[in-house]
């Protein structure tokens, strides 16, 4: 009878256990259930090749973002691409940006370790490819301080304006010569980001002028560009597309002459307030850090003047498109001509009152942003975007240019009309909350030089409408097709005739 009792409750505890054990089991496999839900993945595009994934979209001729812009239209407003086995986030949507730059700022704060960016920009030491950190809030504290503050902007508004009184002055004496108003922009902006930087201008097409003209553009071109070493690292050393070979030709070249400056500021230390950049960054950086000596993270800092090619591609575009809008054209022309008369150029005490070329500029970089794919971000963290769960090491590709021409956000997306930032969109601007246009980005990542550019765009492009009446060279419509960079520039030169229409005093 004991020993029945004994088998009776030895039974009975074993279906206990059992039992338990089914009830553990169904709990933790729906725990599982819905974390695997929670860590569901975005869409994968498909058409990925072998080993090097969805790499020939970054090679073709086509504009990255105008492939990446027909692929949402397939997958929606996020998917993922693989370049070899790194994973890319490609977001389409505003709202779905706004979730990356304000939910999730700090994890995608990092940027991607590549092959461009360790070639051009001194092992990732220049702070608009450097990863989110200690160093790069010390040399953005710096950027800011010296050049990018309000306060150095006002300091510095005479070199801007003296640098457009000059190309004009030259163009009235050249009065109806074709120009190519890509390096006369070019001319204007890369002055003023020398003289800031570097204390330097450059005048004339000397060869070294040349030399260095040529090497920013390489620059630019080369650091959108993708290599085999960044999607197969062990294939690196062969350099199969020969582009690293490329980018150390004009990483070589550009730390020559970045060499060159340093070793001339430093034997001419400038400790006043006129210092130009160079001369801040060697007063403040007094050590090396992050495995960087002292004189790499000066030079690195100092590639700020590299932003000279945004300008220049949003002021071409700009006149691009009033080129294509005459309409457009008259009346920026006559709110110019209303504003300030005819005898004399427009000055930055007059850019609050030309409210529809401040639109004009809106538009332009609305349907033109920079930079199209925004710089890309890297997320430091695991995250949830739109519901999906992003890991850490994931590359963030912000497509500006499907976002600020979706047809649910403006009337007629594709068609140039600044009016709508006068009417419907009157109050949105560029500081980072308005995720419907944000062509310099946003979150602690975004373009830093914003609201210098800016500066020299209305007034440059003030001055040049104002002062000339412009035509084409054939008189047909401006070609308006794209050329492949990090910069988003017009594939063709925009080849114009400038006719003076202001009085003789205004040029002088």
């Amino acid at each position: 009878m004991d020993l029945e009792n004994l088998v009776s409750q030895s039974v009975i505890f074993s279906m206990s256990v059992l039992l338990f054990s089914l009830f553990a089991f169904s709990f933790l496999l729906r725990k599982h259930i819905h974390k695997a839900g929670a860590r569901k993945a975005p869409p994968e595009a498909g058409g990925a090749w072998p080993l090097i994934g969805h790499l020939p979209i970054f090679g073709g001729r086509q504009p990255p973002h105008v492939t990446l812009g027909h692929m949402a239209h397939k997958y929606g407003p996020i998917f993922t691409i693989h370049i070899g086995n790194r994973k890319n986030l490609i977001v389409s949507n505003c709202e779905l940006a706004k979730e990356c730059f304000t939910v999730n700022d700090i994890a995608f704060a990092g940027r991607p370790k590549t092959v461009a960016f360790e070639v051009l920009g001194y092992d990732h030491a220049m702070f608009v490819f450097k990863t989110y950190g200690d160093c790069w809030h010390s040399l953005h504290k710096i950027a800011i301080s010296e050049v990018l503050s309000n306060h150095r902007i006002e300091m510095n508004k005479h070199v801007v304006l003296s640098e457009v009184k000059a190309a004009m002055k030259d163009s009235y004496n050249k009065s109806m010569a074709v120009t190519e108003m890509d390096k006369w922009f070019g001319e204007i902006t890369l002055n003023v980001m020398f003289r800031l930087v570097v204390g330097k201008r450059f005048t004339g097409y000397s060869e070294e002028n040349e030399r260095i003209r040529k090497m920013l553009r390489s620059f630019f071109d080369l650091s959108a560009l993708f290599v085999i070493g960044d999607a197969i690292p062990w294939l690196r050393w062969l350099d199969l597309d020969g582009r690293e070979k490329a980018m150390k030709k004009t990483a070589k070249e550009l730390d020559e002459f970045m060499q060159i400056w340093l070793d001339e500021h430093k034997c001419n230390r400038n400790h006043g307030a006129n210092r130009d950049y160079m001369d801040a960054l060697i007063s403040n950086i007094d050590q090396g850090f992050d495995g960087y000596d002292v004189d790499t993270l000066i030079k690195a800092s100092s590639l700020i003047l590299g932003g000279t090619d945004t300008t220049v591609s949003t002021l071409t575009w700009a006149l691009s498109l009033l080129l294509n809008n005459r309409q457009a054209l008259n009346k920026v022309v006559h709110e110019l001509d209303t504003q300030i008369g005819k005898n004399r150029t427009a000055m930055e005490t007059d850019l609050n009152n030309l409210v529809y070329l401040q639109a004009v500029v809106k538009e332009t970089l609305r349907l033109y942003p920079p930079v199209v794919l925004n710089v890309p971000h890297e997320s430091m963290k695991d995250c949830v975007v739109g519901g999906y769960h992003i890991p850490a090491g994931t590359q963030l590709w912000t497509n500006l240019s499907k976002m600020q021409r979706d047809p649910a956000l403006y009337l007629d997306p594709l068609e140039f009309q600044p009016e709508r930032f006068l009417t419907t969109h009157k109050d949105i601007d560029f500081k980072g909350q308005h995720f419907e246009l944000i062509p310099f980005g946003a979150g602690r990542r975004t373009c830093t030089g914003k609201s210098f550019g800016l500066r020299m765009v209305h007034l440059t492009l003030a001055n040049v409408l104002h002062g000339f009446d412009i035509a084409t060279v054939d008189g047909k419509p401006v070609d308006m097709a794209e050329r492949v960079g990090l910069t988003n520039a017009k594939a063709n030169p925009l080849k114009v005739i400038l006719t003076p229409r202001l009085s003789h005093e205004a040029y002088a």
